[in-house]
């Protein structure tokens, strides 16, 4: 009667440099050598026993020594029976070694050796798929696909796909997709894309796509988009788009959008657009706005506007237009307007109980070109 054969699996761990793990346990570099746990005990706790990630997935959190640029990787050989399954690892009585190398090799060997591997996100890995790929890596992995390739890689990985591609990272990646590429990055990521592409990154994520592209960054984000791009970017963030861009940006940010842009900024926001831009700032917002730019400020914006310039701002406001420009301010505005231009402030009427707005005309009763005006105490244009 023949012997059942026992059922192993393949593991992937990490030591440090001089094959020492935590509490000082020193691995053997000899490959086929046993190793046992001196403290094995069989219970659904971390401790008591050898550590790794089955099939090469798992929590990189679970390593002290992964991080480093020389620590050594192991692939040992482990009974399936014996395993206890832990949050984001495993741990055994004894194993078999079977690879000791860098991570670039101990990742190749466990796919070569280990077929679930082929299924699983590996920590580390290395992997190069041609068209229509489909690529997952773990941790601080580096996939390449070709045209329509789906990669998906975790935290600090490297994802590089061709066009039509989808491209997913954790935090710390840095994703390059070719035209009508999807790319979603982590905090802290880079994105690439090309024509097209629809990019989603993190806090402070580095995010440029090509023409048509659709960005969208987190809080500090830096993003640059093509003609036709729409970008959004939360707080702090700097946004740079291209001809019939649309960028919307959080507090703090920096937005500057080409002709015909439409830019929408969040408080204390800088907007700059070129010809025929829309301009929409929040509370103590400055907006300088090409020929025939439409501008609306929230209270204490400073807007400047080119030739035919529509430009509204909040009580408080700075407002500065061109030639023909129509400005209106808020109570407590100054006005400046070039040749042709109309000054309007609105002011609360109190005895009425109404809002009232007064008018006044570049080129007429005594009102300069190029000179701030404000309102006095009878509602008269006086300069500033």
């Amino acid at each position: 009667m023949s012997k059942k054969k026992v059922e192993t699996a393949l593991v992937l761990r990490t030591c440090n440099p001089d094959l020492t793990s935590r509490g000082g346990f020193q691995w053997p570099g000899e490959i086929g050598a046993v190793v046992e746990a001196p403290d094995w005990k069989k219970s659904n706790e971390c401790g008591n026993g050898l550590h790794g990630w089955l099939f090469g997935q798992g929590d990189s959190g679970a390593s002290d020594s992964i991080g480093m640029p020389d620590a050594k990787w192991l692939v040992v050989e482990v009974v399936v029976a014996d395993i206890v399954a832990l949050g984001g690892k495993i741990k055994f009585p004894r194993c078999t070694v079977r690879h000791v190398g860098d991570k670039l090799s101990a990742t190749e060997y466990l796919l070569t050796h280990e077929p679930r591997a082929a299924s699983v996100a590996v920590i580390g890995v290395t992997l190069a798929g041609g068209d229509r790929s489909t690529l997952t890596g773990g941790y601080g992995s580096t996939l390449t696909g070709g045209d329509g390739s789906t990669l998906t890689g975790g935290y600090d990985s490297t994802l590089t796909g061709g066009d039509g591609s989808t491209l997913t990272g954790g935090n710390r990646s840095t994703l390059t997709g070719g035209d009508d590429s999807t790319l979603t990055g982590g905090n802290r990521s880079t994105l690439t894309g090309g024509y097209d592409s629809t990019l989603t990154g993190g806090n402070r994520s580095t995010l440029t796509g090509g023409n048509r592209s659709t960005l969208t960054g987190g809080n500090g984000s830096t993003l640059t988009g093509g003609d036709g791009s729409t970008l959004t970017g939360g707080y702090g963030s700097t946004l740079a788009g291209g001809y019939g861009s649309t960028l919307a940006g959080g507090n703090g940010s920096t937005l500057t959008g080409g002709d015909g842009s439409t830019l929408t900024g969040g408080n204390r926001s800088t907007l700059t657009g070129g010809d025929g831009s829309t301009l929409t700032g929040g509370y103590d917002s400055t907006l300088t706005g090409g020929n025939r730019s439409t501008l609306t400020g929230g209270n204490r914006s400073t807007l400047t506007g080119g030739d035919d310039s529509t430009l509204t701002g909040g009580d408080g406001s700075t407002l500065t237009g061109g030639y023909d420009s129509t400005l209106t301010g808020g109570d407590g505005s100054t006005l400046t307007g070039g040749d042709k231009s109309e000054l309007r402030i609105r002011r609360w009427d109190g005895k009425a109980e109404r809002y009232r707005t007064y008018n006044a005309y570049v080129g007429e009763d005594g009102i300069e070109a190029n000179t701030p005006y404000r309102l006095d105490d009878n509602n008269k244009f006086v300069k500033a």
